[in-house]
Order: C-alpha cells, then structure tokens, then sequence
C-alpha cells in the first residue's frame, strides 16, 4: 500500500518538474537598441539595460533565435535560449 501512494505521488510530481521551461537570456552590446518588451517567434522579450529575459519562444535552434533577435533587437555578448548557452564562436557568426 505504502508503495502504491509512494507511485502514485511520483506520478503527480513529474508533470509539474518536466514543464519547467528552461532560462532564455541575452546580453546586448548596447543597451539603447533594446525596447522594455518585444515578442519574437513566440518569445516575449523583456529587458532592462543590456539585460533580456525571455518567456515562451518556438522549438528552434539556439543559433536561428539568436540571429533573429540579432536583426531586432541588435548585436549581443551572451544568448543563452531554452537552456542552450552559446559558444563566443556561435555569438560571433550570430552578430555577424
């Protein structure tokens, strides 16, 4: 019985762990190209200073999100999207 109620708590515990969204984050390079919000592929940008934040986005490569928000929102120094941090190789092609 014990066991059963152990499952069973486990069970009801796992959707709520596996829908934690991972951190979507950059760094811009000038802090006068970022607007306080803007939504781009389904993310919702929110900055302040040359800090965004970012909820929701589409399932796509760190490197595609990282050159669209490049063409919106300027060049930057850090992106990190959906728990994938990018190489200072990956940022240089994304500036580019």
């Amino acid at each position: 019985m014990r066991a059963l109620l152990i499952a069973a708590a486990l069970l009801v515990a796992a959707p709520a762990v596996a829908q934690t969204p991972a951190p979507t984050s950059l760094t811009l390079a000038e802090a006068k190209t970022a607007p306080s919000r803007t939504i781009l592929d389904g993310a919702t940008w929110s900055c302040e200073g040359t800090t965004c934040t970012a909820t929701g986005g589409t399932n796509q490569p760190a490197t595609r999100a990282c050159r669209r928000v490049v063409q919106r929102l300027g060049k930057v120094t850090a992106f990190s999207y959906r728990g994938t941090t990018l190489s200072a190789e990956q940022l240089a092609a994304c500036n580019a």
